[in-house]
């Protein structure tokens, strides 16, 4: 253990040691410890400290907009019986290996058990650790439980804070240039974020069909690959060209014949508005 010596030096056994290691590690700790801080946000929230799903942090963000960090609360280990074929859970996910609970649907199985919530992250299905896994692999993992067999769940709910609101926008304006009003800063997984206009209201309409298609199959919400759906569709004459480009793009994800004829009537109904 690093002990103080003297001003500038430390002393570990009997050798002095320079400022500048001193400083090294007084770096190392401060990184040590954002990282491990960083390890304990579940997910974040749109200028709204409460767990509200329809307004989680996406890959854009308003220039005006506050984020709010949900931490790791109360862990909790849940016995199910899956007494019914469907358990009525939406699984989202952070994009950084933490799945969890989005929606819970009125009269189902999962609902009528009071200790599984909305915002819920989930640890573990019968002892195998899923951290690390997406949102999709999750739900397939639910919904290949066998009917009329116990399994257990270990969740984290984030932890619960004082209900504040959102600091007021009122004020001056910053020098500088002038916004539309209609920008946003948009956040990639490869590459710098950048500054972009808000998509159309058309755009905005057929990626939340197409978000809601992947919940009615799949089990899950994800705006991203919604959107990325509709990018590889967009320009495309018929199904068949539109099934081809997903396969280049989400190969890997091999949606259902029904599934795509769906999405691609709804990209049809926004280029006909």
């Amino acid at each position: 253990a690093l002990a103080q010596a003297g001003k500038g030096q430390r002393e570990r056994g009997g050798e002095r040691i320079p400022s500048r290691h001193c400083a090294v590690s007084n770096v190392f700790l401060m990184e040590t410890e954002l990282f491990l801080s960083f390890l304990q946000i579940l997910y974040c929230t749109l200028n709204t400290p409460k767990v509200d799903m329809e307004r989680l942090l996406g890959s854009q963000i308003g220039l005006e907009d506050f984020i709010f960090a949900h931490v790791k609360g109360i862990k909790k280990e849940v016995n199910i019986n899956k007494s019914e074929d469907s358990l009525g859970l939406t699984i989202t996910d952070n994009g950084t290996g933490y799945a969890f609970i989005k929606r819970i649907k009125d009269g189902s199985l999962i609902d009528s058990i009071k200790t599984i919530c909305v915002g819920d992250h989930i640890e573990s299905i019968n002892g195998e650790d899923i951290i690390g896994w997406r949102h999709y692999d999750v739900a397939k993992k639910l919904k290949e439980l066998k009917k009329d067999e116990p399994f257990t769940l270990k969740l984290i709910e984030p932890k619960k804070a004082f209900e504040i609101e959102p600091r007021s926008k009122a004020g001056k304006s910053s020098a500088g240039k002038i916004s539309t009003g209609r920008e946003t800063l948009r956040l990639r997984s490869k590459g710098p974020a950048t500054v972009e206009e808000m998509p159309s209201e058309a755009k905005t309409k057929a990626v939340e069909k197409i978000d809601d298609l992947l919940e009615l199959y799949m089990g899950i919400r994800d705006p991203e690959l919604a959107t990325t759906m509709f990018e590889a569709g967009k320009d495309k004459g018929n199904p068949d060209e539109f099934a081809v480009a997903l396969d280049e793009t989400l190969g890997d994800f091999a949606f259902p014949d029904e599934f795509l004829f769906d999405v691609w009537g709804a990209i049809g109904d926004v280029k006909r508005e």
